[in-house]
């Protein structure tokens, strides 16, 4: 029978089976993959062949040359192959996390929260030293500021109920539960404190006379009462900020509590020199020294300690707030201590030194933001750690 008549396929069949029968047809996915024949072409009934050796496959990216030489190793001595290490990326290009949908106000929320903090302290040293100018200012300075806070973190939630809802528990473990409690017990003493103020100006008689008779020493106790809680209410919103999942807010949690509350101490003294005569801003004076060591101190460690998590902080937006910030603070001390006598210099001191503390605030709150964008500082952290765990070395 000629061969030319035999249909392809069969004459296929047939070549098949004598390879077959000769052990020399393999089938390629399995002689790669498992250096043995298959149901075709391998031993007795498709077992491995008890010649086969296993074949060594090279990664797909290595160059044709490579693959001739890796392919051959222990029996040509070639280097050994492995995957390089992959490079970090995200998911198309998106952040890992998804940055803070908080806007401008929160970080306005942080800056006048502060201010009140400082404000009440500074209140209660004039109260205690009996420097009546120095109390009115900070007391009244203390009860604008909470009220702008309080607008500020409303119209963040967006509706007024939810920060009513925050009320219905209390929860230790968490900052902003706390914070909600905090703003709660500082809010009315410091509103207290500050109608006490206007005490003198109520008529002598009646209903009014006993309220201008019962409000100085009611203002005393809820003046005093406000700064017992301002040093929680300046450094609670460092303690929530640290809390997030942000990479330069997280890393910096023994920083921005000290940060905050050097912040609202230089604003609180801000106040006294601006409305205070100089006879009267001691207390004010000081404030500003610890107050400026502190957020100067720091502002420098998180721009230095963190290693890569400080970049956020030293580049863009954030690094050109927190740079002025430096710069105010500053100014603003020396300004304080050489203007001791001159109203003019101590209130463009008072000045700088609320400028600082809004560019300081303002500065954290970007450098954090910052972060969370571009997912480098998510993976690259992490990495580090999980080397250093490996190590020993933690």
């Amino acid at each position: 029978m000629s061969t030319d008549r035999i249909p392809v396929g069969q004459r296929f069949r047939g070549f098949r089976e004598r390879l077959a029968a000769d052990g020399g047809f393999r089938s390629v996915r399995s002689s790669v993959r498992l250096g043995h024949g298959s149901k075709v072409g391998g031993g007795p009934a498709g077992g491995p062949r008890p010649d086969a050796a296993p074949v060594v496959v090279p990664p797909r990216d290595v160059p044709r040359g490579d693959r001739r030489r890796g392919g051959g190793r222990g029996r040509r001595g070639g280097e050994e192959l492995r995957v390089p290490e992959a490079e970090f990326t995200s998911y198309y290009g998106r952040p890992i996390l998804k940055a803070p949908v908080w806007r401008w106000d929160i970080a306005a929320y942080l800056f006048t929260g502060g201010l009140a903090a400082g404000s009440s302290l500074l209140a209660a040293g004039g109260q205690l030293t009996d420097r009546p100018a120095l109390r009115r200012a900070g007391r009244v300075t203390a009860l604008g500021a909470v009220t702008a806070s309080a607008y500020f973190l409303v119209n963040d939630l967006g509706r007024p109920a939810r920060f009513h809802h925050m009320l219905r528990v209390a929860k230790p473990t968490s900052p902003m539960s706390v914070g909600t409690w905090i703003l709660t017990a500082y809010g009315p003493a410091a509103g207290l404190a500050a109608i006490a103020e206007g005490a003198p100006l109520l008529p002598t008689r009646g209903v009014f006379g006993l309220a201008r008779r019962l409000l100085p020493p009611t203002g005393r106790v809820a003046g005093l009462a406000a700064a017992a809680v301002a040093p929680a209410l300046a450094t609670y919103t460092g303690v929530l900020l640290a809390g997030t999942a942000v990479p330069s807010w997280h890393e910096a949690y023994p920083e921005l509590p000290t940060i905050f509350a050097g912040s609202a101490l230089a604003s609180g003294a801000g106040v006294g020199l601006i409305a205070a005569p100089c006879a009267q801003a001691g207390p004010a004076r000081r404030f500003a020294v610890a107050g400026a060591a502190l957020e100067l101190w720091g502002a420098h460690s998180v721009e230095t300690r963190l290693g890569l998590l400080s970049e956020p902080y030293r580049a863009g937006t954030a690094g050109r707030l927190l740079r002025a910030g430096r710069l105010l603070t500053a100014a603003g001390v020396v300004g304080a201590l050489v203007g001791r006598r001159s109203r003019a210099l101590s209130a463009l001191s008072g000045t700088a030194l609320l400028a600082a503390s809004v560019a300081t605030r303002f500065g954290i709150f970007h450098g954090g933001v910052a972060s969370a964008r571009d997912p480098k500082y998510t993976v690259l952290p992490q990495r580090e750690r999980i080397r250093r765990r490996e190590a020993g070395e933690v």
